[in-house]
């Protein structure tokens, strides 16, 4: 998607120093963190959100590259072990304000029982 900033940023068009990148996924700072440690995971396929991942043609196998990258992203930044929130937002209402999905991994702090 040529206007999507997480594609661009995924593809390196935008430089930002990768937490964790493969061939299929990508993470990095949140901008604006609510913890002490904030990444966005986010998948190199552009999808615009949750629904429409569950409703690609490679959804599962995109979702399952995600999966497999999260307990690797949170073991480099050394909150897998103490734990860790992972949020997803899809759309306006929830939040979402860039049209790609993605994950928030949230840690480094007991985060307690409010969401963020």
């Amino acid at each position: 998607m040529p206007d999507c900033i997480f594609c661009k940023l995924a593809n390196g068009e935008i430089p930002v120093p990768f937490i964790y990148e493969d061939e299929a996924v990508v993470a990095f700072q949140d901008m604006h963190p609510q913890a002490p440690v904030h990444v966005l995971i986010v998948p190199k396929t552009h999808v615009a959100d949750i629904d429409a991942l569950a409703s690609h043609q490679d959804g599962e196998r995109i979702l399952g590259q995600v999966l497999r990258a999260i307990p690797k992203v949170a073991d480099k930044l050394g909150i897998r072990q103490n734990g860790y929130r992972l949020i997803n937002n899809c759309g306006a209402d929830a939040g979402q304000t860039i049209a790609h999905v993605h994950f928030h991994l949230l840690g480094g702090k007991v985060l307690g029982d409010k969401i963020v």
